[in-house]
């Protein structure tokens, strides 16, 4: 969700390596941007390809997806339906592929992804688990290596434009802040949003996020001195210029930041 900022989170990726392919799914929206991104990757020369978000259960998507197989696994960083409504039947046109997932229920014919900075076997990719809560509970960014070139893909923990909300109550900001500053650790590493173009700099990025959240803070911790009780309240002060059909988005963010400044809602 925008916010007040629409723009780029950082600068855009000139360019991706060349074992990187987006497909971006058909379903734009104001929370989706231009459409979920799925992420097809494979290493040079390698028979089994990795899908990263799967996206909506929309069968011409799914069939382009599947188009780029033999995939060896499906990888999902957050269980959102615009990430993973697809994933049973991508799975079941892949020949039964297995689906990965933090949260079991989004997980099919394999374990879930339980170790941080475990290290899963791409077909010639090296993938690094990322604990990345914060958007949801069971939110996980992937660092992607192959020779010199390295990504993070970073589902909705970072978009390419705009900003992305704190799905409160399975969204925690003071774990989504914690999931920023470790992004924050790598510099110079192209991301791959689950929304949006490819950034540059994943570090920027998340160093540009981590200075918006505590800006919406200070707006919230003034909204609430200035007499304002309730989400609600604070929403009409904080988010005031933005198109009220995403205010409902908006006070998911703000009752995450009143539950982190510890002001009782009702």
């Amino acid at each position: 969700m925008g916010g007040h900022v629409t723009g780029a989170a950082g600068a855009l990726a000139d360019e991706l390596p060349g074992w990187v392919t987006l497909l971006r799914a058909p379903n734009p929206g104001p929370m989706t941007l231009d459409g979920t991104n799925t992420w097809v990757l494979r290493a040079p020369g390698a028979e089994h390809a990795v899908v990263v978000d799967p996206g909506p259960a929309d069968e011409a998507h799914l069939a382009a997806v599947a188009a780029h197989g033999p995939v060896g696994f499906v990888l999902i960083t957050h269980g959102h339906p615009d990430h993973t409504e697809g994933a049973p039947r991508l799975s079941e046109l892949l020949g039964g592929a297995p689906v990965r997932a933090a949260d079991p229920a989004h997980t099919l014919g394999g374990a879930p992804l339980t170790e941080p900075g475990g290290h899963l076997d791409g077909a010639g990719l090296d993938i690094q688990l990322l604990r990345t809560p914060g958007h949801t509970a069971d939110s996980v960014c992937f660092l992607v290596e192959h020779g010199d070139e390295r990504v993070v893909l970073t589902g909705d923990t970072i978009l390419g434009r705009g900003t992305t909300v704190v799905a409160h109550p399975d969204g925690h900001l003071g774990d989504y802040l914690t999931s920023l500053e470790l992004l924050s650790t790598y510099r110079g590493i192209r991301a791959l949003p689950g929304h949006g173009p490819a950034l540059a700099d994943c570090a920027a990025a998340a160093e540009f996020y981590l200075a918006h959240r505590r800006a919406r803070l200070d707006q919230v911790r003034a909204a609430v001195a200035a007499g304002a009780t309730t989400a609600p309240e604070v929403v009409a002060r904080v988010y005031a210029d933005v198109d009220r059909s995403l205010w409902w988005a908006a006070e998911w963010s703000v009752r995450a930041q009143l539950e982190y400044l510890g002001v009782e809602q009702p």
